[in-house]
């Protein structure tokens, strides 16, 4: 249909679409759409000539340039951030996925204080050994305590006041989702290594060794299925165990050339190892003797073999089939929520725009309206009927749609924008919408493929957007 006849055809289909719109709904609506204009999105942070701790000297990495410039976090003070709407929206996404695995395999949720005795970091042994990298303060009182960079005491007195389990409740898996605090010397790379932080951790009793390892297997193979749901490649590798102690323990590392970490692989038998696990500067493969070849990853997830380490020192025990107490067996299993995050924009994203997980993406579809003062503006209300439209024919996009409703920027502008923040389908009224039937453009941007759609088309092109 030519330009100029708008005025008859295409207005009449219009208004009839209006009137099958239910009219609560076409009142109330409008106030509950999410509209980009009524965002908090700091819009200074976009600009590269950044001042203080985001200045441009210390962007150090990919990550942390893109997340400040589109305005996903704000320095606070050295190595920590303000999460703003478009991140806290992610990380909830990212830890409904851990959620789901870890209470699937068992796991219960429990939220325990950052602020951790210091006697009970004394009874380990640890509050002198993890020396200047805990915070420690006192209260009124003088009583010393410190912000938990984990939650190993805490854990197993937890459950050593509780009496004697039965072997019946065992195996027994107590987890988190909690800030933790660790004194960074030099914080760098944004979220990937800061002093205040979001993690998962995971404690585990069980009433043998073997048991502990079934257990070990079990979470191990939650955190495959965690990354694999969020299309990211990983490596399982041999690390050290470190301050936190025990007989074995595993890193789940993101291959990147930013990355702190150096490993050690063999393409012949899989194995892998953090360098630090290693003995010496080995250069063949422990398990077949061929060659290891060295790179870069970042740490993501780290699970331990405990032992008794903890649960015999401060009694975690449990009651056997004869009713004696037996000292329980202990795992810990822990992912840098925050820093999977943050990971996953290194790695995925381009150098000047944001991809995220698809599980993960704050907000799955912007359909961007026309500018004010184009042709286009008289079908300005289309844009918002397909908004209301896909609300209501695709349940599992409510809250996931937003409008780009500012008209008085270019479309190129906001399409900008949206490339930036990396919502994964952009919608454009663009010039085509003043076709018969209008017909939008969809832009996929983790695959850069641009498709022309009726409504219809888009509907049934985003029928199947899965939504964590």
């Amino acid at each position: 249909m030519a330009i100029h006849s708008y005025p008859g055809r295409l207005f009449n289909r219009l208004f009839c679409d209006f009137l099958h719109l239910h009219s609560s709904h076409y009142h109330h609506g409008r106030s509950k759409r999410l509209l980009i204009s009524r965002f908090f999105q700091p819009m200074n942070l976009r600009d590269d000539r950044m001042t203080g701790a985001g200045r441009s000297s210390e962007l150090s990495c990919k990550s942390q340039r893109l997340m400040l410039q589109a305005g996903l976090i704000q320095p606070a003070n050295t190595g920590c951030f303000h999460y703003l709407p478009f991140t806290v929206r992610a990380m909830e996404k990212l830890v409904r996925v851990i959620d789901e695995e870890m209470q699937s395999i068992g796991g219960q949720k429990v939220d325990m204080p950052s602020l951790t005795s210091a006697s009970l970091w004394k009874i380990s042994e640890r509050w002198d050994l993890l020396g200047k990298e805990l915070f420690r303060l006192k209260d009124r009182h003088n009583v010393e305590y410190c912000l938990s960079p984990t939650h190993e005491e805490a854990v197993t007195e937890l459950v050593a006041m509780q009496g004697n389990l039965s072997y019946k409740q065992l195996p027994l898996m107590l987890y988190q989702v909690t800030r933790k605090f660790r004194d960074e010397p030099k914080p760098r790379f944004g979220l990937l290594r800061g002093r205040e932080f979001y993690m998962k951790d995971m404690y585990t009793f069980d009433v043998s060794e073997k048991a502990a390892m079934e257990t070990y297997n079990l979470v191990s193979d939650a955190y495959t299925r965690i990354f694999e749901q969020l299309g990211l490649e990983f490596v399982k590798v041999q690390a050290d165990t470190g301050s936190i102690g025990g007989k074995m323990s595993h890193e789940f590392q993101l291959p990147a050339e930013i990355g702190e970490d150096r490993l050690l692989m063999c393409s012949d038998c899989h194995f892998a190892a953090n360098v630090e696990a290693m003995m010496g500067a080995e250069t063949n493969c422990p398990q077949c003797h061929g060659k290891l070849r060295e790179s870069k990853g970042i740490e993501v997830g780290h699970t331990f073999y405990l032992g008794t380490k903890y649960s015999r020192i401060l009694g975690a025990s449990y009651s056997n089939t004869e009713n004696k107490p037996i000292v329980a067996e202990m795992g810990c299993f822990g992912l840098g929520v925050t820093r999977i995050l943050a990971a996953s924009i290194e790695i995925l994203s381009t150098e000047d725009n944001i991809r995220w997980p698809g599980l993960l993406a704050p907000y799955q579809v912007c359909i961007i309206s026309p500018k004010k003062g184009s042709k286009e503006e008289l079908v300005t209300e289309l844009a918002a009927t397909l908004y209301d439209t896909l609300i209501d024919a695709l349940p599992q996009l409510h809250g996931e749609v937003v409008l780009d409703d500012r008209s008085h920027l270019t479309i190129g502008k906001r399409l900008k924008d949206a490339n930036h923040l990396g919502y994964p389908y952009v919608v454009i009224a663009g010039k085509r919408v003043l076709e018969n039937p209008p017909v939008f453009e969809v832009s996929c941007q983790n695959n850069g493929k641009t498709v022309f759609l009726t409504q219809e088309g888009v509907l049934d092109f985003l029928r199947n957007v899965k939504v964590a």
